[in-house]
Parts: C-alpha cells; structure tokens; sequence
C-alpha cells in the first residue's frame, strides 16, 4: 500500500508541475484558466487518493476523502465561474497575431 500510496502522490505532483507551468506560459486567462482548472483537479485528487493509500484506513483517511471530494466539486465550478464573470466583463480570448493583451482594452 505504501508503494502505491507514493505513485499516486508523484504521479499527483506530476500534474501540479504542470499545472504550474501551464499557468506560467499560455497567452490569456481562458487557456490558463482551463489548464489550471482541470491538472490542478486531477493533480490534487491523485496526491490525497495517493494520501489515503499510503495512511491506511482511519479517521485521517477519511478527511482526506472529504478533501477530495469538495476539491472535485469546487474547483471546476470556481473556474466555470471565474470565466463566466470574464466574459461578461468584455475579457476577449487570445488571438494569433494580436498586438496586445487582451486584457489591455485601451489599444484594442
């Protein structure tokens, strides 16, 4: 169980690394925010089912359970929201070849 416990805890890092990456090098908030939404989800879950393996099954465990749970129902919803406010607030997506960011609307 410890073996498994710490390949689903470093396959969970794996998929914060890259989480991180993607929100330090794509373009705008739409592609950051779906990368990060969705590894970040994936990575988090994995490190605590990676948690709950290599703990055994108590009282922790079960906390930790519960963790994954609220993490696997919050997050893709706060980013759903995070991109709908966006939208309505007139945040354009990226596009190839554009001069500027498009959070700067001054120079659109």
């Amino acid at each position: 169980m410890t073996t498994l416990g710490l390949v689903f805890m470093s396959v969970g890092i794996f998929f914060l690394l890259v989480s991180a990456v993607g929100l330090l090098r794509l373009p705008d908030f739409f592609t950051r925010v779906h990368a990060v939404s969705k590894s970040e989800t994936m990575g988090i879950v994995l490190l605590f089912v990676g948690l709950v393996f290599y703990q055994g099954l108590d009282l922790i465990s079960l906390k930790f359970v519960l963790i994954v749970l609220f993490v696997a129902i919050a997050n893709p919803v706060g980013a759903h929201l995070l991109t709908r406010a966006a939208v309505r607030t007139g945040v354009l997506p990226w596009r190839r070849g554009a001069r500027t960011s498009p959070l700067n609307k001054e120079n659109n």
